[in-house]
């Protein structure tokens, strides 16, 4: 069942949509651009199936169904569409050979049918997931907020793109983004829950990175779920608190809402996979093709996350919702409400 949708009062798109459909292009192609000289990234082409049963894809919070189908010619073994490339890009670069302080990007397109259709959820999901090789020195909460940074100068340098081509479109960013750890959080807004405490952070500071998204905190629940073998969510970092890992939230003016745009972290190495793998019972996964190559030191420490596409187009070009920089398949009632109200589905 779809979400509730937020109606912006008053609204009215800031760009047609012949603006619309340039700005887009503006945006991603801006972005990727930032994105790949800020953190030596070179692009690559990647899979949207894999085999299943191999490990490669994600699980995400492990519930999600995956859209699956036999292949006629290859006896039916069972093929999925990817729900993310966080495995396949750690393989790429060591299959690849890049070396330590570089690293690839990609367009990763996914189906995700167990979504809830809203403003900012669509059932297809656009993202450059990116993956660069670290030393183990590396592996520490320092330099993922040296990463984190990085990014958040490029989503800087985009909106100032836009702003210079468009405009009617002012900048919103702050000029930093403001770290913040999830048990912080907790302990910050005990009687709130994870969202209601990142509405709270980041109306406050326009720009947070929530570090530290797959643990449970100590009210006994994690901040979110994570899977257990990709992002390193246990490993102690500073003042008692666990995980390498965490999501770039950015104030939507908009929506007035929280309005995640990153998932990302400093990558399992072996000691941390088998933790992990011994947290959530999956223990199975050992013997799995990606699993197996990790434990035996085939695959290079990494650090990686996937950056919506069209979550930026949205929030860049000021837009209600996602149907609007994007092309997909929404309830009637949906369409219906939204073009009442001047939102106009692509």
């Amino acid at each position: 069942m779809s979400k509730p949708l937020i109606i912006p009062k008053g609204y009215k798109s800031l760009l047609d949509l012949y603006q619309t459909e340039r700005a887009i292009k503006l945006v991603k192609d801006t972005f990727q651009q930032q994105l790949s000289a800020e953190l030596n990234l070179r692009r690559v082409t990647a899979p949207l199936i894999v085999q299943k049963g191999t490990g490669i894809n994600d699980d995400l919070n492990g519930i999600e169904r995956k859209v699956s189908f036999p292949v006629k010619d290859m006896d039916d073994i069972v093929a999925e569409i990817v729900n993310s490339l966080a495995k396949w890009k750690r393989m790429a670069l060591a299959d690849y050979g890049i070396p330590e302080g570089y690293g690839i990007y990609t367009d990763m397109n996914a189906i995700r049918p167990d979504e809830e259709l809203s403003n900012i959820h669509s059932l297809y999901v656009d993202q450059w997931d990116w993956e660069r090789v670290i030393n183990r020195k590396e592996r520490n909460i320092e330099f993922l907020k040296y990463i984190v940074r990085k990014i958040y100068e490029a989503l800087k340098r985009t909106e100032y793109v836009v702003y210079e081509n468009y405009s009617v479109i002012k900048p919103v960013l702050p000029g930093d983004i403001t770290f913040i750890h999830s048990e912080e959080l907790q302990q910050m807004y005990p009687d709130l829950d994870p969202r209601e405490r990142e509405l709270r952070a980041v109306k406050k500071h326009g720009a947070i990175f929530v570090i530290g998204i797959g643990s449970v905190l100590a009210d006994g629940k994690p901040h979110d779920g994570r899977a257990p073998d990709y992002d390193d969510w246990t490993t102690p970092t500073e003042n008692g608190y666990k995980g390498l890992n965490g999501d770039i939230i950015l104030w939507n003016p908009v929506l007035d809402s929280a309005f995640e745009v990153s998932s990302m972290g400093i990558r399992v190495d072996k000691d941390a996979l088998i933790r992990q793998l011994e947290i959530t019972g999956t223990n199975d996964r050992k013997t799995l093709f990606f699993h197996k190559r990790l434990i035996n030191g085939d695959l290079p420490l990494s650090i990686g996350g996937g950056i919506g596409q069209s979550r930026i187009c949205m929030f860049f070009l000021r837009k209600a919702h996602i149907g609007e920089v994007q092309s997909c398949l929404w309830p009637k009632e949906m369409q219906d409400l939204c073009k009442k109200n001047n939102i106009f589905l692509l």
